[in-house]
């Protein structure tokens, strides 16, 4: 039994080396002067700062603001993306007017509508959560699109023929069909969440982690700030990684 649990102990040792590296990287250059410890503080200074923070209920408050922001964005585009992309690909009228915007918007930066949504939406919620819905929509909308014009065209006749109508096939039979395309798309829109949660809370926001982030860095509280900025990228790693767990049994069905 021991011997068998080796390769296991191997590979999960292989696979976070590199994050223990880093973190003793982080926790020495500053302490050895290779850095300027003001500017990057010591690993362990950050986390007691992150214990401080935990403590004092900052990071609670700023953090619940913030998921919520990026659930609502993040989940309407999924709601709204999935349907509308596989309807481009269904339907020829709907292809002709959306595509051209789709394609159009695609190559945008997203952060440059940041200033017009300040001046349309204000400081509030509707702000952030516009702008994650309009970055994360497009992801899903062609990922769905490209995924269900892939689908075997022998597949949709079979359904067809066996009398099933066009939105049946289109619910029933090509978006399941195209479910990984669809699933990957999701998972790039939830990286690019958390990029436009926190740009979005840096110059429109008075909560939130972002704004969290930028109030510390202009105090000069640099080490609350690396904290914050753990809490964000552990929140986005740990995220995928869920998702990924979560999409590969959605799709273990495909054998």
């Amino acid at each position: 039994m021991a011997i068998q649990g080796r390769p296991g102990v191997t590979a999960f040792l292989i696979r976070w080396s590199p994050l223990a590296l880093l973190a003793l990287a982080w926790e020495l250059a500053p302490r050895l002067g290779l850095v300027d410890a003001q500017s990057l503080p010591p690993l362990s200074v950050v986390l007691a700062a992150l214990w401080g923070l935990a403590l004092d209920g900052d990071l609670f408050r700023n953090g619940v603001q913030s998921l919520w922001r990026l659930v609502s964005g993040l989940g309407l585009a999924i709601v709204v993306g999935v349907p509308l992309g596989a309807a481009m690909a269904t339907f020829r009228p709907v292809r002709i007017v959306v595509s051209p915007l789709a394609r159009a918007l695609y190559p945008l930066p997203k952060s440059a509508l940041i200033p017009v949504l300040l001046l349309w939406l204000g400081l509030g919620n509707a702000s952030k959560i516009t702008l994650i819905f309009l970055g994360c929509l497009l992801p899903v909308l062609m990922s769905s699109y490209n995924g269900v014009r892939g689908v075997e065209r022998v597949m949709l006749w079979s359904a067809r023929s066996f009398g099933r109508g066009p939105m049946s096939v289109l619910f029933g039979v090509a978006l399941p069909a195209a479910m990984p395309d669809v699933l990957a798309g999701i998972r790039s829109a939830l990286a690019l969440s958390f990029v436009l949660l926190v740009s979005s809370e840096f110059l429109m926001a008075r909560d939130g982690l972002g704004y969290l982030i930028s109030i510390l860095g202009d105090n000069g509280a640099y080490a609350p700030m690396f904290a914050a900025v753990l809490v964000v990228a552990g929140a986005g790693f740990a995220a995928d990684r869920l998702y990924l767990s979560l999409m590969r049994r959605w799709l273990a069905w495909r054998g």
